[in-house]
């Protein structure tokens, strides 16, 4: 039996995994968040030993028994990251093949039938990544609003604000999310709201964009115009990927994975509409399973197996062990 190590680390959550080579899972560990960007490098290290040695402890097994590691993580976005990000997996005393990959690909890999495809990942944030049936990537550059790649929770949030000011101001209509976010903050009315916003003291987190999907639900026009964009925004991620890659002909698959999708066909259904337009063959895939699944894949793949070999035992066995 060979064993391998998949790991995500992520903005709010991260997590440990390792199979064998029958796609059993062994192994399971979680811990908090891990993005260097947002965390800091000492807890990445610290985040990357916790979920790795608890995964190890459930698996009975030594670091030197794995055969294959892949990682996805949260803010790698350039070759000139991967350094730090090495150095800390050789804490990790592995003997085996390691790959480094963005987090957003070990979603695809996880959740594309083929291993091949399109990712679309929004949680608090948004990312795309994708890969060919030759293994070439495509991407966004995954900083978010600040180069217009749009929609996480963050989005959301700040595209609803914005809303709420032109509400306060009468340069748009009245919105019903004014009222969620005097819930939210405990301001007495809007222009408290917004003093405490303006000034530092109030704070509207990514945690509240459900909230943002609820008053869309209930009928709210404003809301309702915000969940569609941030559809429309992700689908656009997808086409630059499928572009990247000329993928537009063929029966690419779309892995829509993040709490965001929990929004369910109102964010959904203009995602769709926006890759149709640019790939009329496209099929869309819901992530059934946490995206370290890939990241298992991957290191099977670094130690040069055929994943989709393996693959359909080892969601059947992740599903069983979440489940447990």
């Amino acid at each position: 039996m060979h064993a391998y190590l998949g790991i995500d680390i992520g903005a709010s959550k991260s997590h440990a995994l390792i199979a064998d080579d029958r796609g059993r899972t062994l192994g399971f560990g979680r811990g908090g968040p891990g993005n260097y960007e947002s965390a800091g490098w000492a807890d990445f290290r610290a985040t990357l030993a916790g979920i790795t040695d608890a995964a190890l402890a459930g698996a009975g097994l030594d670091p030197g028994d794995l055969a294959g590691a892949g990682l996805g993580v949260g803010g790698y976005d350039w070759p000139s990251e991967a350094a730090p990000m090495l150095a800390a997996v050789d804490g990790l005393g592995l003997s085996c093949p390691v790959a480094l990959v963005n987090d957003a690909l070990i979603a695809l890999v996880a959740g594309a039938a083929e291993g091949w495809g399109v990712a679309v990942v929004a949680g608090t944030s948004a990312n795309c990544w994708g890969r060919d049936r030759e293994g070439r990537l495509g991407r966004m550059i995954g900083y978010g609003s600040s180069v217009g790649e749009h929609a996480g929770a963050v989005e959301v949030i700040e595209r609803a604000v914005i809303e709420v000011a032109r509400a306060l101001t009468r340069r748009g209509p009245e919105t019903r999310l004014t009222g969620a976010f005097l819930d939210i903050t405990g301001a007495a009315d809007a222009e408290a709201l917004f003093e405490g916003l303006t000034l530092g003291r109030l704070h509207i987190p990514p945690s509240a964009a459900p909230r943002v999907f609820a008053v869309a639900a209930a009928g709210d026009a404003v809301a309702q115009g915000i969940v569609r964009w941030a559809g429309q925004e992700l689908g656009s991620l997808a086409v630059g990927v499928i572009r990247q890659l000329d993928l537009a002909a063929l029966p690419v698959e779309i892995v829509l994975g993040g709490s965001l999708f929990e929004a369910g066909q109102p964010l959904i259904v203009p995602l769709e509409e926006v890759v149709r337009a640019e790939a009329p063959r496209a099929r869309f895939t819901r992530l059934a399973v946490p995206p370290v699944v890939g990241g298992v894949l991957l290191g099977m793949e670094a130690a040069g197996l055929t994943i989709a070999d393996v693959r359909p035992a080892l969601l059947a066995s992740t599903a069983e062990l979440l489940q447990s």
